[in-house]
């Protein structure tokens, strides 16, 4: 009877788990076994793997042949090179206590190479959950931001905003209109100016009145001779008064 080690599956759909049995090669995938050495989870990272080393070696020994998953499983175990250190040591190429040294060696350096991988990814995991947490935060805060703003009641500003404004087009125009006052007030000047020399032309004409007052020497005659008859009053006049 061939023997086959091999894997038989169980879980639930897309979430499959399996079983690490030794079966007849002739039974179904998922039918009757000899013996169940182990189990199989993929669905972690890395690969959950429980494995009764001792008994699947007495398999191996005794010629039982592991399906190609199962071999890569055994492998991974060590399963496999303990197998061939044995057979070195039943030939007599290898001595025993050499063969579990090396066995031991592999297997703490295996280990640590395992380890150093769920570490590492665990280190990943735990980063990305961080940073994951960190955006939530400040997606809550904007979230919680924006509702403050959009509940919070904005007071009218436009007549506040307006009044500068005017005042502003009222100060600009003021230096305008005391510009136009000022340009136009040097015309009215000039113009009066301007008109003074027709004066000049009156009192250019004013030697004609000359002629007049040249005349008047006639009259000083008269003035003259009003001396002679009010003189001899006026001193006479004057002691009465003492």
């Amino acid at each position: 009877m061939a023997v086959k080690i091999r894997l038989a599956r169980r879980g639930r759909k897309k979430l499959a788990m399996y079983d690490i049995v030794v079966a007849d090669a002739r039974a179904p995938r998922d039918g009757k076994f000899i013996e169940k050495i182990g189990t199989y989870n993929p669905n972690t990272n890395p690969a959950s793997i429980n494995l009764n080393e001792a008994n699947a070696l007495k398999w191996i020994l005794n010629g039982a042949q592991p399906t190609d998953t199962t071999r890569a499983i055994l492998s991974y175990k060590g399963v496999l090179l303990k197998k061939h250190l044995q057979v070195g040591v039943n030939k007599g190429a290898i001595s025993q206590e050499a063969a579990d040294t090396k066995f031991a060696d592999w297997k703490s350096s295996k280990d640590a190479k395992i380890t150093g991988k769920s570490d590492g990814l665990t280190a990943t995991k735990d980063a990305d959950k961080a940073a994951r947490m960190a955006r939530e935060v400040e997606i809550n805060a904007a979230r919680a931001a924006a509702i403050v703003k959009k509940n919070t009641v904005e007071e009218p500003v436009l007549e506040e905003v307006e009044a500068p404004a005017v005042v502003e087009e009222v100060v600009a125009e003021a230096p305008a209109v005391v510009e136009e006052v000022v340009a136009e007030a040097p015309v009215v000047v000039e113009e009066v100016v301007v008109e003074a020399p027709v004066a000049e032309a009156v009192v250019e004409e004013a030697p004609v009145a000359e002629a007049v007052v040249e005349e008047a020497p006639v009259a000083e005659a008269v003035v003259e001779e009003a001396p002679v008859a009010e003189t001899p009053s006026t001193e006479e006049e004057a002691p009465k008064a003492e």
